[in-house]
């Protein structure tokens, strides 16, 4: 059985300092055929970036949220039999998703989630154990990177969590979706890092933004209407 090829899903906002970094680390993995970079109401040179560092690039003018980043880019792309997501702002970093893909082009898991070592002066991690909790009750996997955004999975797993949830919710429901639905999981240690928002007031913002985006995502998923 040939092991399938891959797409590469880089959702961005505003990150020119890295992407170029992200797409030519990605490119450079076996088995990946194309990098795309879903330039998320960009208001900097992200799309510039992405392209000369040899990315196909879809930009949105307006600010999507990841999800909805993330699932109007499979709309538009033609469908593989595999696939990563890597945030974008991992830089060289991202030449761990290979870990990560390797999984699932042998055929061991379904959707492989990258584990990263703890960041240096991060929050104080409420909304990974809300996350985590969450995905625990509904499903009983004990998530330990219930946020990781660098994931790999297979097409079958991929478009049978579709549609996927809105923001940053994206990646706390697609672990609720995959568990429910019977595909393998599986957590891998990787060396990847990517900018930490810290506990300045921007930091807590952000992260308030995702705790909310994971309740909307969860709630239908906990009254079964999902």
């Amino acid at each position: 059985m040939t092991a399938p090829e891959a797409v590469a899903i880089v959702p961005a906002h505003d990150e020119e300092e890295a992407i170029a970094r992200t797409v030519k680390r990605l490119a450079a993995i076996p088995g990946i055929r194309e990098v795309v970079v879903v330039a998320d109401g960009c208001r900097d040179r992200t799309a510039e970036e992405a392209a000369g560092a040899g990315a196909r690039v879809l930009a949105s003018p307006v600010r999507l949220g990841k999800g909805a980043a993330v699932e109007g880019a499979l709309d538009r792309l033609e469908p593989c039999g595999a696939y990563v997501l890597v945030d974008g702002d991992v830089g060289e970093t991202a030449a761990e998703a290979g870990a990560l893909l390797e999984r699932i082009r042998s055929g061991e898991t379904d959707l492989a989630i990258g584990v990263l070592p703890p960041p240096e002066g991060g929050g104080f991690g409420l909304v990974r154990r809300l996350s985590g909790w969450l995905i625990r009750v509904l499903t009983g996997f004990p998530a330990q990177a219930p946020l990781s955004g660098q994931r790999a999975l297979t097409r079958d797993a991929l478009f049978a969590c579709r549609p996927l949830a809105d923001g940053f919710g994206l990646e706390t429901a697609m672990t609720i979706d995959a568990a429910r639905l019977g595909f393998r999981m599986e957590e891998v240690p990787v060396a990847m890092s990517h900018r930490a928002t810290g506990r300045s007031v921007r930091g807590f913002v952000h992260r308030a933004r995702q705790g909310v985006d994971i309740l909307r995502a969860v709630a239908p998923r906990a009254a079964r209407l999902r």
